[in-house]
């Protein structure tokens, strides 16, 4: 990436803009400040189209990052929840991945062993199609609840003797009647934009029950500006977390930090706490990151720019030379690299192993959505990989095809 004239669509943006009267969601300080826009991105990125058209016509809206400099949250401050349908044919799931797979085992069986999460209830907010969930009683013999009103109950066949209840529907104070020993959240807060209205919620319906567990996981946002990953930002994301203001969040909403860390090839946060009296102190080394923060957002500038001057440029340059491109991942990654670029007609193909998406349309742009055998009927030239962890579960899935393509993984 050593162009020095870059070719960036016009629908970025990245002129600095302050907005002293605005208070912070995660923190309530007065003053945020504006470092990059993005508009005419969809509304959703999991709600694939039946249709080309239906998709060419979803609604889009904008997006403007604001940092506030007391915590270190980033939100779009031009977020409208209302437009947000988070319903049955929402498709967010990862389940079909053996490494994923791999990943929620391993993490699954980390909480249980450490916390000694056996005999016991767990309740999962935003729990998907219930696959972790399930995990989490089969391998510890737990109960479980479940909150999502993106649950489908054909999708995961209770495989724990009935030890589940699913409950279709977002969670709120009128479940606070629901007790368990482990309240477990995982890429979900990131689509909730007043999160400390919501972390103080969730604090108040648990009570004085001290020894319940929490357990959140989500995207670390210190790694998308350091890397300038374009791709990880898109509308359904409102709230981006480092470690620091994630911690400060929760110490704020009255919660004591037990362990705070960088999992799945540094794209996740994780963090477990228990409730406490009060606001707690600073205590993780992780925590203290305003000073490394400050300085990717200054560079995010430059790191993000070359990025998407350097994929346009990967992709019509292959246009030019009648190659065929792919993208391999429909997931939120897939929708924002192809809106942020804003090509139109060079990639017609997204390829997903999740049949549930095969056969839909990508918002927004409209790429279908096919499966790898396609691939042997359209021989593509070159594939980009959306995520880079995947890349060899996804080259052996071309050596088994005899799919013969140039792998390239965002980066």
């Amino acid at each position: 990436m050593n162009r020095t004239t870059l070719n960036l669509p016009k629908a970025v943006s990245f002129d600095t803009l302050e907005l002293p009267e605005q208070n912070c969601p995660n923190c309530s300080s007065e003053g945020l400040l504006v470092f990059y826009r993005l508009d005419d991105i969809p509304f959703h990125s999991c709600l694939l189209m039946f249709n080309k058209d239906e998709a060419l016509k979803y609604p889009k809206g904008n997006l403007q990052f604001g940092f506030c400099p007391s915590c270190g949250f980033i939100t779009n401050t031009r977020f409208e929840p209302g437009v947000h349908n988070y319903s049955a044919d929402y498709e967010e799931t990862q389940g079909f991945s053996e490494c994923f797979n791999a990943f929620a085992k391993s993490l699954a069986q980390r909480i249980i062993d450490k916390y000694d999460i056996r005999d016991k209830t767990i309740l999962e907010i935003g729990c998907g199609k219930g696959e972790f969930l399930a995990l989490m009683c089969r391998l510890g013999n737990n109960r479980g609840i479940g909150i999502d009103p993106a649950y489908v109950p054909e999708r995961n066949p209770d495989v724990t003797g009935g030890k589940i209840e699913f409950i279709r529907d977002f969670y709120s104070e009128k479940y606070a009647h629901l007790k368990a020993d482990v309240i477990c959240c995982r890429h979900t807060l990131e689509h909730i934009a007043p999160t400390q209205q919501f972390m103080k919620t969730l604090r108040q319906t648990i009570g004085d029950r001290k020894d319940t567990l929490i357990f959140f996981e989500l995207p670390d946002v210190m790694r998308v500006l350091g890397d300038g990953a374009f791709w990880d930002i898109y509308y359904e994301h409102c709230s981006y977390f480092t470690a620091g203001s994630l911690a400060r969040l929760f110490r704020t909403c009255g919660f004591d930090i037990d362990d705070l860390y960088l999992d799945y090839d540094g794209q996740y946060l994780i963090l477990t706490a228990y409730p406490a009296q009060s606001q707690t102190n600073m205590g993780l080394d992780i925590e203290n990151d305003l000073e490394q923060l400050n300085t990717a957002i200054k560079e995010f500038k430059e790191n993000c720019s070359r990025r998407i001057d350097y994929w346009r440029g990967i992709v019509e340059q292959a246009t030019r030379q009648g190659q065929r491109v792919v993208i391999w991942g429909s997931g939120s990654k897939g929708v924002a690299f192809l809106t942020t670029l804003k090509l139109d007609n060079q990639i017609e193909y997204t390829v997903d192993i999740n049949p549930y998406k095969q056969g839909r349309n990508m918002p927004g742009t409209g790429q279908q959505v096919i499966s790898p055998k396609f691939l042997k009927q359209y021989a593509p030239d070159k594939i980009i990989v959306m995520n880079p962890i995947y890349c060899r579960e996804i080259q052996e899935e071309l050596d088994r095809l005899n799919i013969k393509a140039d792998l390239l993984a965002v980066s």
